[in-house]
């Protein structure tokens, strides 16, 4: 389960088994079932989230009670609630499963004592979050610039197994069109 992690911060820099051995003490494990809450809105956020098995959505509902998919989490992939996470908070989003998961959880202090620690932790995560403010440039620009079935195609090409693993509705949602146009896009 851990060894997953050790892969992606090894993509980043490389580490020995001691120091990873560190770095993993500072996590706990937590597992979830299919429909199950990893974090509710108004929670107090304590931690970010790295999964290892499973799949989840993190999402929020408007005034209209219309659910809006933020993100997706799957294996290799970090989830939570960030605003409320880093500004220690309560939780705006939802995060539930759409499969059984695994995850494990970083709280906001053993980061900042992981980084203050060790700076190749502390380059890992600024490596990650860059790339995190890129892949949400590149979200927020595709919503404003691209019709849907461009973004159905672009999803489509980013994550080939998403479609295989989510129901059409949450398809739909993610990408900001109803199940019925999202059902003209796939044919």
């Amino acid at each position: 389960m851990s060894e997953i992690l050790k892969q992606q911060i090894e993509r980043i820099t490389p580490l020995t088994n001691n120091e990873f051995d560190y770095i993993l003490s500072h996590f706990t494990t937590k597992k979830l079932k299919k429909h199950q809450f990893l974090i509710q809105e108004n929670d107090l956020v304590q931690n970010d989230h790295f999964v290892t098995k499973g799949l989840l959505k993190a999402y929020y509902i408007n005034q209209e009670g219309k659910e809006h998919i933020m993100q997706f989490g799957m294996e290799d992939w970090w989830i939570t609630d960030y605003q409320a996470y880093f500004n220690q908070n309560k939780a705006t989003l939802n995060i539930d499963c759409v499969e059984a998961a695994e995850v494990l959880c970083l709280s906001l202090h053993n980061r900042e004592k992981l980084c203050a620690d060790m700076h190749k932790i502390e380059h890992f995560f600024r490596k990650k979050s860059n790339a995190g403010y890129v892949a949400l440039q590149r979200r927020i620009l595709s919503l404003l610039n691209s019709n849907a079935k461009e973004r159905y195609e672009q999803l489509l090409r980013q994550y080939p197994t998403l479609f295989q693993r989510v129901p059409k509705s949450l398809i739909a949602s993610y990408l900001g069109v109803s199940r019925e146009t999202l059902s003209r896009l796939s044919s």
